[in-house]
């Protein structure tokens, strides 16, 4: 049965002798090559310049795209900074017309008086404490007595021409 490939048993059958000195040579029989010098691969100079040119395109697209993206990230900065100044904008003026009612209704003559009276102490006049004043008719504004007189201040070359032809 050694020399048939199926196997009837459930042991795992073992190796005849001459199969494990088959193996033996075969590796034996391997060498290991020694690295042979690379060989210089010669590049035309027309390869170099389509290369160099290649690497100038791509580092130049590199660049602009990263200008891009800096920019754009300056835009998004600034678009930010508009929004939260027009919330607050919008804030201030929210407030400020909160005071300006407040304002209304503080200026109301009802709330005046209401005020005056609880907070000061305050009333009304009677007829009694009305007192009249007479002025007399007179005009208090008295009329100018001096002359204004306005000199022109003179450049020198005005002042030149003017002694020139007064003469």
């Amino acid at each position: 049965m050694a020399g048939t490939r199926y196997q009837y048993t459930t042991s795992p059958r073992k190796l005849e002798p001459d199969v494990q000195r088959n193996r033996n040579k075969k590796q034996r029989k391997l060498k290991v090559v020694e690295d042979l010098p690379r060989q210089k691969v010669e590049i035309s100079k027309e390869q170099k310049k389509r290369q160099k040119n290649l690497t100038l395109v791509v580092v130049g697209i590199f660049i602009l795209l990263l200008t891009i993206s800096y920019r754009n990230s300056q835009i998004n900065e600034k678009f930010n900074e508009v929004q939260d100044l027009k919330e607050e904008l919008a804030s201030l003026e929210k407030e400020n017309q909160q005071l300006e009612v407040t304002i209304q209704n503080s200026l109301n003559l009802n709330n005046i008086e209401k005020q005056a009276k609880e907070k000061l102490g305050m009333q009304k006049l009677t007829n009694k404490q009305t007192v009249y004043v007479t002025l007399p008719k007179k005009d208090y504004i008295e009329p100018a007595t001096e002359e204004v007189i306005k000199t022109e201040e003179k450049n020198w070359f005005q002042q030149f021409v003017d002694k020139i032809f007064n003469r």
